[in-house]
């Protein structure tokens, strides 16, 4: 094992590499329930839904089993082949955009199309070479920009799903788009679960108790099932309804049984009629959009992880990144197949990262767990996102520890740094602000007569996130 993962190598153990999957899993087992929620009620074009049923909910284990097996068996490929500490999973963001804007259009199984093509495509562009050149074109001090933006989106992510900051609705005409909790006020147990959560995960990490990140995550959970036994609080979306103090997705009570009989009725629901459904000309802009999304979200993500583990070269690449990116293609295509949405990278593996994860071992002990949910999924449904995404928050500090390796007085890399690290947490959405970045780069180096300096590659990815950024009015226009 450690030959082939290369563990002491790396300067870690076994036991940090099992600690840091099991951690990773648990602030990754959210999509486990999240995915069904935003899939499984979006009908498509013809009114149908995904995996069959009414809407109401009788789809939603065969999704659950679908996004457990194939973020179960991708991750563990990503540690077994890549040996990076990297789990994969359906991609948020992706799968609402597929749910929102391509299911509506066509037909479940032809959005699925679309998926799988999106991945084989990507898939060529990396064993091409496009993809990994495209990555050395970047400045290093770009890659570090990413990193710490992604370290302050997490921790953005930390907050927004354990409730403490929340959205404003824009029909409430307010002067700030998100606040403190409900009314500008903390309020609710869930909150409180969570600034225990945090306290405790902060307290443990400065006294360097080995194992800071799992066991807060464990006590935590403890106390918000006592909690809820005390106060039954209840969700924050009961059906029909809206409890603002209310648990942001599982409500942390023991199950009444702890094995769910899995189905997979979506799997292998895909076609590839979208082009005759939608035209030719919008099924290639909405492939194009996935793509751009899937391509640069994993970029930054991967970089990311080997920054805060310490895995980087001098030219901030990690090891093995051909293999990374053929397995992360890969998975965008197997979650298509599956009839889940594009699995990707997982900015989340940092929290497993943070607690001492190095290898693909962490990846491998993540994967495995998302196969036994499969049947356990009732567990699994016990652990409030309340109590997890403290770590994410602490990771985030982490993560943002590396800005100083930025040049800040050099106006030709600090601004699009500071584009890209703002614009990441702000839109909720890394390939927004990786896109700002390089494109704030190239007008740069062009308005001050040094666009030789440029990589071609550079050129050609910032003129491809224009179109990205005008996708709509460039839809319209040729639609």
């Amino acid at each position: 094992m450690d030959r082939w993962f290369h563990i002491h190598e790396r300067g870690s153990t076994v036991e940090r590499e099992l600690r840091g999957g099991v951690v990773t899993f648990f602030t990754m087992a959210y999509i486990v329930v999240l995915n069904p929620i935003i899939l499984g009620f979006a009908p498509d074009k013809n009114g149908h839904f995904l995996g069959g049923g009414t809407g109401h909910g009788e789809n939603l284990p065969a999704i659950a089993a679908g996004t457990a097996l194939v973020a179960g068996v991708m991750s563990i490929l990503m540690g077994t082949v890549a040996n990076y500490p990297l789990a994969l999973a359906t991609g948020l963001g992706l799968n609402a955009f597929v749910a929102v804007s391509i299911a509506r259009q066509m037909s479940w199984s032809a959005a699925m199309g679309l998926i799988v093509i999106e991945g084989l495509v990507i898939l060529a562009l990396v064993l091409t070479g496009f993809r990994t050149a495209v990555f050395h074109a970047v400045p290093s001090q770009l890659k570090i920009a990413i990193s710490v933006g992604i370290g302050l989106f997490i921790a953005f992510i930390g907050f927004v799903d354990a409730g403490f900051v929340r959205r404003i609705p824009d029909a409430a005409q307010t002067t700030v788009p998100v606040e403190v909790g409900p009314n500008g006020f903390l309020s609710g147990w869930p909150v409180l679960v969570f600034l225990v959560g945090l306290a405790l995960v902060i307290t443990l990490w400065v006294r360097k108790v080995r194992g800071a990140i799992l066991i807060s995550i464990v006590l935590t959970t403890i106390l918000a099932m006592i909690v809820e036994g005390i106060g039954n609080t209840g969700p924050m979306f009961p059906t029909g309804g809206y409890n603002p103090t209310g648990w942001g997705l599982n409500v942390p009570s023991w199950p009444s049984s702890v094995f769910e009989k899995p189905h997979f009725s979506t799997i292998g629901h895909v076609t590839f009629g979208a082009f005759s459904e939608v035209g030719v000309v919008s099924a290639i802009l909405l492939v194009f959009t996935l793509m751009l999304a899937d391509f640069f979200d994993t970029m930054g993500t991967m970089t990311a992880i080997g920054a805060e583990a310490g895995l980087l070269d001098k030219d901030g690449t990690p090891p093995n990144p051909t293999r990374i990116l053929v397995v992360d293609s890969l998975a965008a295509a197997a979650g298509g197949a599956a009839g889940v949405s594009s699995n990707t990278a997982y900015i989340e593996s940092a929290s497993g990262v943070g607690e001492g994860a190095r290898t693909g071992l962490a990846s491998v002990v993540t994967g495995l767990l998302f196969l036994v949910s499969i049947v356990f999924a009732p567990l699994v449904k016990v652990i409030p996102s309340e109590a997890a995404v403290p770590a994410l928050v602490l990771v985030g500090f982490l993560m943002m520890q590396q800005v100083k390796g930025i040049a800040w007085d050099d106006v030709e890399i600090a601004i699009p740094a500071f584009l890209t690290i703002i614009l990441m947490p702000f839109t909720y959405s890394i390939t927004v602000g990786i896109g700002a970045g390089f494109c704030a780069y190239v007008l740069i180096k062009a308005v001050r007569s040094k666009a030789a300096e440029v990589h071609p590659l550079l050129w050609v990815v910032a003129a491809l996130f224009v179109v990205y950024f005008a996708i709509n009015p460039v839809t319209a226009l040729f639609t």
